[in-house]
């Protein structure tokens, strides 16, 4: 009999061209639900599963106190499952096809001000030594080209272009796309690799950023590493390189970008995804319509 949580991994990856953590998520949460049906009959498999048994898991998810949008996370991924059994002929019927997923509640991400940003990036004092200059240039990048965590830890040497100020990213999906560099991020760039070579050890040598220790970083290290700075200037609960990116966006559309423009910098499949963004510079196109129509000026 076919693996059918072996073949659903391979099509994630082959066809769907999944990174490794979105891989690990799928099938985590696979392997999750079928330890659940599992618990009271031994013999349970995936392909026979019906719908009360996926509301049956939904309900003790809901139970243990995790959040609707992570319930319905794992449920995307079950989905995604079933959808590629069915296709591969495997099932005769998606137990998932009518699912309707749990109501969230939407929670606006609140951007860094532009005061803020600047506080971090030009009057932080960076100590002239690797660890200093790195700091700042990671910051740099991810204000100044909006690129993902993930993208920005598996930059290589070689992602820059200093012939014309690009930077060449590997997106979801190995999606590829290129991205103008301002002059100030390429000048910190230079005065990184400078401080790089003086590093005794280099363990990852085609990666760009490393730790002191000549690794490439982690997840964990970055994320610590914008919630410490942005902690000193900021009152605000998420401080995280994704509030970075949402910054990234959100400054560029208030000083007149193009969504379209905006959507291709951050690598989005689709425009709605780029919409998230929007809300804050509505905010700002509010006060600029309230000071320039003319009827609101004769009104007051």
């Amino acid at each position: 009999m076919v693996d059918s949580k072996q073949a659903f991994a391979d099509y994630l990856i082959k066809e769907k061209n999944y990174s490794p953590l979105t891989l690990r998520a799928y099938t985590d949460d696979v392997t999750a639900f079928e330890v659940f049906i599992q618990k009271d009959d031994e013999g349970a498999v995936l392909e026979e599963v019906v719908y009360s048994q996926i509301r049956s898991w939904i309900v003790e998810l809901v139970e243990s106190g995790i959040s609707n949008t992570s319930v319905n996370r794992k449920v995307a991924s079950l989905k995604s499952f079933y959808k590629f059994l069915l296709r591969s002929k495997q099932i005769k019927s998606n137990p998932l096809q009518r699912h309707k997923a749990l109501k969230t509640e939407k929670k606006v991400q609140v951007p860094f001000s532009e005061k803020e940003l600047k506080d971090v990036i030009e009057k932080n004092d960076y100590p002239d030594d690797f660890e200093g200059v790195r700091n700042r240039l990671i910051i740099e990048l991810f204000y100044t080209t909006g690129i993902r965590r993930a993208e920005l830890i598996n930059l290589k040497l070689n992602s820059f272009d200093k012939s014309t100020n690009t930077l060449r990213v590997l997106g979801k999906r190995n999606k590829e796309r290129i991205l103008p560099v301002l002059g100030c991020t390429m000048e910190l760039l230079h005065n990184y690799l400078l401080k790089r070579n003086t590093l005794n050890e280099v363990n990852d040598s085609a990666i760009l950023l490393l730790n002191n220790k000549g690794n490439k970083l982690s997840e964990s290290f970055v994320y610590r590493l914008i919630n410490c700075y942005f902690s000193v200037v900021s009152g605000k609960v998420k401080k995280s390189p994704h509030v970075l990116r949402h910054t990234f966006a959100t400054h560029l559309l208030n000083n007149g970008a193009d969504l379209n423009s905006v959507k291709e910098l951050l690598g989005h499949a689709s425009l709605a995804s780029t919409q998230v963004y929007t809300h804050s510079s509505l905010a700002e196109l509010k006060k600029v319509y309230g000071k320039a129509h003319p009827r609101n000026r004769n009104n007051s």
